[in-house]
């Protein structure tokens, strides 16, 4: 029964994100829930979230990310501009020549492999790459797999820089604050930018407008963003649910053949943007931490929900995703169509 299968799937992640909470990882509500959802899913159980929760978990997402902003993303991006934009072209060409080698030595078709290996939104990527007559589900199981890394990654990083600090920041949080009418407004601008940002059809549109008009309307005194921890802990549930659930049992055997390859060039992507946030940061004089968020290979509301539990500078970092997944978004089909066109085939 699918109301049982809820129930247990509620219960599964709530034990493990409180495990990672007694542990004091960062993002421990996204990361339970996605591991239980990948059992589930590996489990044969055919779960799906309803589209409407997920993009309604991305808007109270946005509107906590405009909480966190300290500075405008175009004096952000105004400041550290030449960084930014070699950042951005190293990425773009990382990611074809990743996608190129695996195409070559997988047995992967040419649009799949090239879509696959993209590090742009997940579910955008398997949006466009049906219009382009890929796989996608073979493209769905790379981008998630890829964003399942990225994120444990992530995670371990930001625990190990914190140390100490990640208790006291853990032991800082009130689940259960007294609420006031500023949490309605939240709401409100979650639901009106949010419906705003589906209707103009841009990636992940439901969370990046209630990002920037809240981030506009906060730093102005117009609004005060009011965001109990028990709402955040429910957005964050449902996302990772999106992730856990997008892993398909039968998608996952016939991935088993270039499973080696995929998750080399799973990890070749993360090891250079490990190694660009490692130059960024001795250039720019900025913490490791931020300059490792901010190069991340994606997703764009996984990295926000794990930069807000440390003390990474957010402007930063939303300000390099954001960029990164429209120059990626842009950039696509061209590079999926080179490698389509010039990856040498393997022969069987």
């Amino acid at each position: 029964m699918p109301i049982l299968q809820w129930f247990l799937l509620f219960l599964l992640s709530l034990l493990i994100s409180l495990i990672f909470l007694w542990l004091h990882l960062p993002a421990a509500m996204l990361l339970g829930p996605m591991i239980a959802g990948i059992v589930f899913s590996l489990r044969g159980c055919s779960l799906q979230l309803p589209r409407g929760i997920f993009l309604a978990a991305q808007a109270i997402l946005g509107c906590m990310i405009a909480q966190n902003l300290t500075g405008s993303l175009l004096t952000t991006l105004a400041l550290y501009w030449p960084v930014v934009l070699l950042v951005l072209l190293i990425t773009l060409l990382s990611s074809a020549i990743v996608g190129w080698l695996l195409v070559r030595y997988s047995s992967l078709p040419g649009n799949t492999g090239a879509w696959g290996s993209s590090p742009g939104g997940a579910a955008a990527m398997v949006a466009m790459a049906q219009d382009y007559g890929a796989d996608i589900r073979l493209v769905a199981f790379m981008q998630y797999l890829r964003v399942l890394f990225v994120a444990g990654a992530a995670v371990l990083v930001t625990r190990l820089i914190l140390g100490d600090s990640a208790i006291a920041v853990s032991q800082q949080k009130s689940w259960f604050p007294p609420l006031s009418g500023n949490l309605l407004t939240t709401l409100l601008l979650a639901i009106v930018a949010g419906i705003a940002g589906r209707l103009i059809r841009i990636p992940s549109g439901t969370m990046l407008l209630p990002m920037l008009a809240g981030a506009l309307l906060h730093s102005h005194g117009i609004i005060e963003i009011e965001l109990p921890e028990w709402l955040l802990a429910v957005a964050y549930m449902a996302i990772g649910w999106r992730i856990g659930l997008g892993f398909d049992k039968q998608v996952f055997f016939m991935a088993l053949r270039p499973l080696p390859q995929i998750l080399f060039s799973i990890f070749a992507l993360m090891a250079i943007c490990a190694a660009m946030a490692w130059g960024m940061a001795r250039y720019m004089q900025i913490d490791f931490m931020t300059a490792y968020l901010a190069t991340s290979p994606g997703g764009l509301d996984t990295v926000a929900a794990i930069a807000v539990g440390s003390s990474a500078d957010m402007a930063l970092i939303m300000a390099m995703q954001t960029l990164r997944l429209f120059s990626i978004l842009l950039a696509g089909p061209t590079v999926a169509r080179f490698i389509s066109t010039y990856a040498p085939k393997q022969s069987a």
